[in-house]
């Protein structure tokens, strides 16, 4: 074993072990004063769940949108679009927030974007056997199509990544950006297949629905209890989007990490 091997080895031990007590110190900070706890991740998208669920069953008429039960149906998206929401929330904050720690230690910066990932990640996955206890309850049917559902999480992972790169800096060097995110964001949940499925777009708009990796992303979420939701063209075009972002977010992030690093 040469030294560089034993040196990369040791780098990438520090990286995980510092990403990891970042990561838990969140979470104690989020939670130690509150009553609730991690209950808290479950009960925003479960609320959002009741609110829509009531509206478009209740009160408004849903026709052939979505799939039964169609509680479960939004719970499977809505769980890891407030991952998604949350995270890339944060990061137009996640160098500003840490100024002063960022600039007086060497760890890698890219670590402060990666630990909100991890973060919001691990309360998602807290909020899993809700939607489990929810599915089992409204009869909802399991396939083999379950074993994408992990394939999601990391293809959601890297989508995030590639975001957090992007944006982090951009928001530091450009603080107005912060704001314009916050409304990204809320226009982006109503073209995002969370309400209503990727199939039930009009057919003019598949491929431009499919541009959004979200798409992608929910249907693998989905198809494990609704197989009826399988649709390849936004799985296909939406991974391409992806590794689109992905470089995207780190040429952009070794390009400004000097600057960011001035700014702040």
């Amino acid at each position: 074993m040469t030294v560089t091997e034993v040196r990369g080895g040791g780098i990438s031990r520090r990286y995980f072990h510092s990403l990891w007590l970042l990561s838990a110190r969140d979470l104690r900070v989020r939670y130690a004063t509150s009553v609730l706890g991690y209950l808290w991740s479950v009960l925003d998208p479960l609320v959002m769940s009741a609110i829509y669920w009531f509206v478009f069953t209740q009160v408004f008429h849903r026709g052939h949108v979505g799939e039964q039960p169609y509680i479960v149906f939004l719970i499977t998206a809505l769980l890891p679009w407030v991952w998604f929401n949350t995270a890339v929330g944060d990061f137009t904050r996640a160098f500003k927030k840490d100024a002063r720690l960022i600039r007086s230690t060497a760890i890698p910066r890219s670590i402060w974007v990666v630990r909100v990932i991890l973060t919001k990640g691990l309360e998602f996955t807290f909020a899993i056997p809700v939607l489990i206890l929810f599915a089992v309850f409204a009869g909802a049917q399991a396939n083999w199509s379950l074993l994408l559902f992990p394939v999601a999480m990391l293809w959601q992972t890297v989508l995030l990544i590639g975001l957090g790169l992007l944006i982090a800096p951009l928001c530091v060097l450009w603080t107005d950006l912060e704001r314009t995110t916050a409304l990204i964001l809320r226009a982006l949940f109503y073209v995002s297949p969370v309400i209503y499925g990727f199939k039930d777009l009009p057919h003019q708009l598949h491929i431009l629905g499919a541009l959004n990796p979200l798409s992608g992303i929910f249907t693998l979420y989905r198809v494990g209890l609704f197989p009826g939701q399988w649709q390849p063209e936004p799985v296909i075009i939406g991974a391409a989007v992806t590794l689109v972002f992905l470089a995207l977010g780190l040429f952009t992030f070794r390009s400004l990490e000097r600057d960011v690093l001035k700014e702040l």
